[in-house]
Order: structure tokens, then C-alpha cells, then sequence
């Protein structure tokens, strides 16, 4: 496998993937030529299985993020190709990634077919067959097996081509977004339930806030003073959006000094809570006063929807008995 360095911390690595290309990587990690965080480019027909997951394992070691791409300028060897191939050990090493992005335009990536014994078809009864080490890897770099092997099942030719809605709806992908996670604390008196999702531009959450005298929502990006400083005094509106549909456009977000943080705060609609029990996502974004530019994030639902059936139950409990308990 040849390196090449661009404007660290963008690296690409091409060509087939030899046993040595983990030692190789790590001497330039050890140097920091190759520093914690990296943008890493793959462009590989595969190559040495042992070795690409040696190579995943040192990605996700410095929260690397994996891409599939080529270098634009020419090499020794001529111009570099434009579209790029991801195969085989060269996916294994992808799914090294703490944030890894999806396959774009004409680039491509997939694994040879799980089936040993019929590589060139396989009996739509027969399951793949997955290698000890190859799972005990995909478990270790939290890649939900069962997505590749459904994949696998779907074809019948020696390579099993990911695309990127696959990718992203099975998490085998994730474009700079970790999961969300929920934090649900009922009470008599109320109930709180938080969402949050770590991505590579700062750390995100969603808060619902459920008392008797009503419901409220905020958002908060974490992104650091300055730059929440910078974009409050840019973005002219704010606003929530559910499966890409604007609600609550209102006034402009506001700073939290302490947590460093951009915030939108609202009040809710109970209709708007029963929404989301449906809905596939949620995000909060400002704009600016044209609209062309805006800033956010958006959480996919589907991981939290136990906690969000869960919120509503109880929230509707506390509306109900607010409502009952007036004169």
C-alpha cells in the first residue's frame, strides 16, 4: 500500500494493502506526521486481510475519520484516479473509523461475500458465514454484523457493493455523527428527558422539560465560546425541524457562557412530543437572515424511540392530572 501525505491531517493510502502497511502507518503515527483525528482516504482493491484490520484498529486507536477518496494531484505514477474502489480488507479498515462517511458519486466499497462455500452464488436459505476474527473486529468497532450479513443474503455475486443509504441507515456509515444517546428521569412532578449525540463538530442535545404547566424544548450545541459567540451574532433565526420539516421558527438562539454552548429554548406542543414517536429524525438549526446558510444538526430517532414512547406516556400523565386538578 503507498502513502501519501497532503496537508495533515489529510492523509491517503492507496493501492493494495500489504502485510507490512500497519507498521508502516503506525511509525508515522508515532512521529506525528499522521496526528489524532486525521481525515484518512482510502482508495483500495483490498489486499491482506490481517492487515486491514490491524489498520482499523489503529484508526479508531486516534479517533480517525474514514472516507474513500483519491488524491487530486499527480503522482509518480501518472494522475491519480478521480473515482475510487474500497474492497475487502480495504472496507475492514474503513469501518476503523470513529466517524466514517458514506460512499459518494461513483465511488465504491464492498466485501467479498460472506458464503466460503459457493463463492460465486449462493442458496437464498443459506446464511453467510462470518469469520471468527472478522466478528470479533465488527463487534470491537461496534458494526452491527447482522446489517453485513443481510447484505450478503441480497446477493448472489462475489462481491457484496454497500450503497450509501444501506450504509447510513445500518450505521455501517455514520457522516460524522455518533449514535444519540437518551437520559429519561421521571418524576410525580414532571419528567426530563434528554437527547445527545457526540459528532465531530462538538456535542449536541436535545432536552424536553415536562411540568404541569407545560412542555418545553432546547437545543444546545456545544461547539466553544467564540464560535458560539460568532454564530449567534450571525444566524438571524432559529428553529427546530422534524423529518425535514421546519416548526417553531422564532426568535434567534441565545449563548450559554458556562456550557460553551449555542441554545434555542421553546415551548411545546403535546402534538408536537406525539410527532416524534413516528418521526425518523429531529434536528435544531439558525440561519442566516437569507436562509442560505444555516448551522445544526439533526438526531436520527430510531435508537431512542423506547425513551421517547416512554417520555410521552409520562408527560401526558402529568398534563392530564394538571388538568384535572384545576378549579
Amino acid at each position: 500500500m503507498t502513502l501519501a501525505l497532503t496537508r495533515v491531517p489529510q492523509v491517503y493510502l492507496f493501492g493494495s494493502i500489504d502485510a507490512d502497511a500497519p507498521r508502516r502507518f503506525e511509525g508515522l503515527m508515532k512521529s506525528r506526521k499522521i496526528p489524532p483525528g486525521s481525515d484518512i482516504y482510502l482508495n483500495s482493491p483490498g489486499g491482506d486481510l490481517k492487515a486491514g484490520l490491524a489498520l482499523g484498529r489503529l484508526f479508531r486507536s486516534e479517533a480517525m475519520v474514514t472516507h474513500l477518496g483519491a488524491p487530486r494531484k499527480k503522482l509518480r505514477s501518472g494522475p491519480a484516479p478521480r473515482d475510487s474502489l474500497c474492497v475487502g480488507a480495504c472496507t475492514y479498515a474503513y469501518f476503523g473509523g470513529l466517524y466514517r462517511w458514506a460512499v459518494t458519486g461513483n465511488d465504491r466499497i464492498g466485501l467479498n461475500s460472506f458464503n466460503t462455500t459457493n463463492p460465486k452464488g449462493r442458496d437464498a436459505e443459506t446464511p453467510p458465514q462470518v469469520p471468527g476474527e472478522v466478528a470479533s473486529y465488527l463487534k470491537e468497532m461496534g458494526i452491527d454484523q447482522e446489517a453485513l450479513m443481510q447484505a450478503s443474503m441480497t446477493s448472489n455475486d462475489q462481491i457484496v457493493w454497500l450503497s450509501p443509504e444501506q450504509m447510513l441507515a445500518s450505521g455501517l456509515a455514520n457522516n460524522g455523527r455518533l449514535p444519540p444517546t437518551s437520559k429519561y428521569l421521571p418524576s410525580a412532578g414532571g419528567s426530563f428527558l434528554e437527547l445527545s449525540q457526540i459528532a465531530r463538530d462538538g456535542e449536541h442535545k436535545i432536552t424536553f422539560q415536562c411540568r404541569p404547566d407545560g412542555l418545553t424544548l432546547s437545543s444546545s450545541f456545544k461547539v466553544g465560546l467564540d464560535r458560539a459567540r460568532q454564530l449567534a451574532a450571525r444566524g438571524a433565526g432559529a428553529y427546530f425541524q422534524v423529518d425535514q420539516l421546519e416548526m417553531l421558527p422564532e426568535q434567534r438562539a441565545s449563548v450559554d457562557d458556562a456550557n460553551q454552548s449555542l441554545v434555542i429554548d421553546r415551548p411545546f406542543p403535546m402534538g408536537g412530543l406525539a410527532r416524534l414517536l413516528t418521526a425518523t429524525s429531529m434536528g435544531a438549526w439558525i440561519s442566516d437572515r437569507n436562509g442560505a446558510v444555516r448551522y445544526g444538526f439533526t438526531f436520527e430517532l430510531d435508537p431512542v424511540r423506547d425513551e421517547l414512547k416512554a417520555y410521552y406516556a409520562s408527560c401526558k400523565q402529568v398534563a392530564e392530572r394538571a388538568k384535572s386538578q384545576k378549579p
